[in-house]
């Protein structure tokens, strides 16, 4: 131990000693605590994970609320633009537009009836269960895919 500076008191009673004691114990946990929580690595490394996480899915939900809005905008001006361009169309081109469309919603009638007549009826069955249930969870799946997108993005960004 230290010598204490020749102007301090240097008697105490024992009951200051065992404060001081306790003191310097408390202190000397505290410190090792301290110590022992910087060495170690899993922790630190899962709270660094935990953290990431929590910044990724707080990105994610900003960049989904900014693609929802650029979403509409888009559909918006692309709605704006095709009926101008419809606008603008000579009458003969639009017959033309039209006739072509009802012979390509009959061609996918008629591949829809092949379908029916050729597939199999579990495959048709699994088929019909599959796209119900992509119907159904479409907003998860379009937030998955958003999620996965931006974790993508995150990872190229660090590599990079």
């Amino acid at each position: 131990m230290t010598q204490p500076p020749h102007d301090e008191q240097t008697t105490s009673s024992p009951e200051e000693l065992r404060e001081q004691v306790e003191r310097t114990r408390a202190e000397l946990g505290d410190t090792v605590e301290a110590l022992a929580a910087k060495t170690d690595v899993k922790a630190r490394a899962q709270d660094k994970a935990a953290e990431l996480k929590e910044q990724a899915a707080a990105k994610a939900g900003k960049l989904k609320e900014q693609a929802g809005e650029q979403a509409g905008e888009m559909k918006a001006k692309a709605a704006d633009l095709a009926h101008r361009a419809q606008d603008k169309l000579p009458d003969p081109l639009k017959d033309k537009a039209a006739h072509a469309a009802d012979q390509a919603r009959a061609g996918a009638a008629h591949a829809g009836q092949l379908w029916e007549d050729k597939a199999p009826e579990p495959v048709r069955h699994t088929t019909a269960q599959a796209a119900q249930l992509a119907r159904d969870h479409r907003n998860l799946l379009l937030a998955a895919a958003g999620a996965a997108a931006v974790v993508t993005w995150l990872a190229c960004r660090r590599s990079g």
